[in-house]
């Protein structure tokens, strides 16, 4: 069945260009990728990321697709302009100005979006000089200086060079989303993702010929992955159901309306979005930290390691902001109800209007504390295999607790970013939704999909 609805892809010429332009798009991302940044020295630089493994730079390298670790051209990734995306969202609400744009449908949305790409500039070209400025002061474990020629120049090359690649990266993702199937962004951070499983799996069969993994533990971490696995697809699917009315109607000698149906609330409204928001936001200390070396700011980004209390604490609680500010920005209930009320439908038992906004609001809020709670778990995971969980620096009972709990617990089992809860979410989040715009593509043209008994559900089924 799966071989026959590939096959019905390519059998739809719209549809086979669609898709052979997105994975020729990814190739370029991937190929570009691999030119590295002038003027760096690759073997002292392959020194320090093996001393960063596991830190916050680790992290902040998973979305990067590896490209900061070997600072290529997109080294910095789509990040900035994420971020970018992130002050925008949050100046709409703030700004009557960006308000008032919002609403104006598609001029308006376009003007947001040179306004977006303008701010990614913006980030780039700060974020460019403080690495060119870090890396002129880096040196590997060994002591091999990382820029041997540092100065001006140097500075000048790579804010142009990262700048560049960052907006080549962002023209990928627009060209995606508007020529080829599915979410650009989004499959951009997933190809990335999905191109450092093969190093992981490569890895671990490597630690069992050399004895540095044991049986045991990569059955543990292969049961794991399947759990979480089953257990992100489970809640993607999950929806509330708030059952809809319409009353009959009679124009003429028809009779319109009378059925009832239903109205959809996923569990996790905002998809991996908010995880990205709050990672975005918690890498800023520890950036600022590693560009100024000054000994108080390193003092606060050591408590911004992963594993680390205020690192959790911080972390999830922008996890569960951002998933309640995003949701409320993609789904207005008083809309709904507004829209309910216009085409006659209403839910049984409550009146139209306000109440039905308010009704539909408390259910929201609800489902969308059960969706950060989740999103929070999956994100705190990617610590759990790396490096535990530092309970020694809680005060008052940090001590005690590091010495009841078991050293898997507060040491982790040593597993890199790649098999995290995050990493995970985010491959299957994407695989979904891009599954979905195939098979709604496929449905329309009359074509078997992936489901014979009806459409593949995805985050916005």
């Amino acid at each position: 069945m799966m071989l026959d609805s590939i096959r019905n892809i390519f059998s739809i010429p719209e549809l086979r260009k669609r898709v052979i332009f997105t994975l020729l798009l990814l190739a370029v991302y991937r190929l570009g990728g691999q030119i590295p940044l002038p003027g760096i020295s690759s073997s002292a630089l392959a020194e320090f990321w093996a001393s960063q493994k596991g830190t916050i730079l680790g992290f902040m390298d998973m979305f990067s697709g590896s490209y900061m670790s070997k600072m290529t051209l997109f080294a910095l990734g789509i990040m900035p302009y994420i971020s970018s995306s992130i002050i925008l969202q949050l100046l709409t609400v703030v700004w009557p100005y960006l308000e008032r744009l919002s609403k104006e449908g598609e001029l308006g949305r376009k003007k947001i979006t040179q306004y977006t790409r303008y701010g990614t500039i913006a980030i780039c070209l700060i974020q460019g000089w403080g690495i060119a400025l870090f890396l002129q002061g880096l040196k590997s474990p060994g002591g091999a200086r990382i820029v041997p020629s540092p100065g001006l120049p140097f500075q000048l090359l790579t804010v142009l060079t990262l700048t560049t690649g960052t907006i080549f990266v962002m023209w990928l993702g627009e060209q995606i989303s508007e020529r080829g199937i599915g979410n650009g962004i989004s499959l951009i951070i997933f190809a990335g993702i999905v191109a450092r499983f093969p190093a992981g799996v490569n890895e671990i069969i490597r630690g069992l010929q050399t004895g540095s993994w044991n049986p045991i533990k990569a059955i543990i971490l292969t049961a794991m992955m399947i759990v979480v696995i089953g257990f992100i697809v489970y809640v993607e699917r999950g929806q509330r159901r708030i059952p809809v009315s319409y009353a009959k109607r009679v124009v003429g000698r028809r009779v319109y309306g009378g059925q009832s149906t239903h109205l959809p609330l996923r569990v996790n409204t905002g998809g991996v979005i908010p995880i990205i928001f709050a990672a975005s936001i918690i890498t800023i200390p520890a950036t600022i930290a590693q560009m100024i070396k000054v000994p108080a700011l390193q003092t606060i980004a050591r408590q911004f390691n992963l594993g680390m209390p205020l690192y959790n604490l911080v972390y999830v609680t922008a996890i569960i902001f951002f998933t309640y500010f995003y949701v409320s920005i993609i789904f207005n209930p008083t809309d709904v109800a507004e829209n309910l009320r216009k085409y006659g439908g209403f839910i049984p038992g409550i009146r139209p209007g306000k109440n039905t906004s308010d009704a539909i609001d408390e259910i929201l809020s609800r489902i969308t504390l059960v969706g950060a709670v989740y999103l929070a778990l999956l994100a705190v995971l990617p610590e759990f295999l790396m490096t535990g969980f530092k309970v020694q620096y809680l005060p008052f009972i940090g001590g005690f607790l590091d010495r009841i709990l078991p050293n898997w617990f507060t040491q982790g089992l040593q597993v890199d970013f790649y098999f995290g809860g995050t990493s995970i979410l985010i491959v299957v989040g994407v695989a979904m939704d891009t599954l979905q715009q195939i098979e709604a593509q496929l449905v329309m043209r009359h074509y078997d999909g992936f489901m014979r008994k009806g459409r593949i559900k995805g985050r916005r089924g």
